[in-house]
C-alpha cells in the first residue's frame, strides 16, 4: 500500500534513506550522509509530499515530492528488486505531470532505472553538496 508519510513515520522512512544512500552511493564517505540525517529529518522531509510504501506494517521504500521535483525515492536495500521503486514512481507520475529530478551519474543502476521509466537526460552537472558529477532528469507526461 502507497500512502501519505506521517510524522511518526520518520524514523522508518531515515533509516531506509541512510541505508540506501551508503549503498547507492559508494563513492561518497558514509560520513556525508550520517551528516545529512539532520537536514533530511528537520527540513527535507517537512518541505515535501512524502509518500510512503507500506507492506505487513512494515515501510519498504519512500518517495518525496517537492512542486513538480522527484527529491528523493529510495527503498529499503532488503527489499529491491522487486518493483518497489517502480510502483513508488509510477504514483509519483500520477501526482504530477512533469517530473524532474538529479541523480548521481556514478549511481549507474538508478540512471538506468530512471531512463526506463520514461525520464530523459537535461544536463550533467556537479551537485553542489558533494561536488560529485549529476544527471539532471525530466520526464514529461504525453
Amino acid at each position: 500500500m502507497i500512502r501519505p508519510y506521517h510524522a511518526n513515520d520518520a524514523n522508518a522512512v531515515l533509516d531506509i534513506w541512510l541505508a540506501a544512500s551508503i549503498q547507492a552511493h559508494a563513492f561518497i564517505a558514509e560520513s556525508f550522509w550520517r551528516d545529512q540525517l539532520g537536514a533530511m529529518r528537520e527540513v527535507y522531509l517537512p518541505q515535501a509530499e512524502t509518500l510512503v510504501l507500506e507492506e505487513d506494517g512494515q515501510i519498504l521504500g519512500f518517495a518525496s515530492l517537492h512542486e513538480h521535483r522527484l527529491a528523493a525515492l529510495f527503498v529499503a536495500p532488503s527489499a529491491q528488486g522487486r518493483g518497489l521503486g517502480k510502483r513508488l514512481l509510477d504514483e509519483a507520475k500520477r501526482r504530477r505531470d512533469l517530473l524532474e529530478l538529479s541523480v548521481y551519474s556514478a549511481n549507474t543502476r538508478a540512471c538506468a532505472f530512471y531512463q526506463a521509466c520514461g525520464f530523459a537526460v537535461l544536463a550533467e552537472q556537479n551537485d553542489p553538496h558533494s561536488g560529485h558529477p549529476e544527471q539532471v532528469m525530466r520526464w514529461q507526461a504525453e
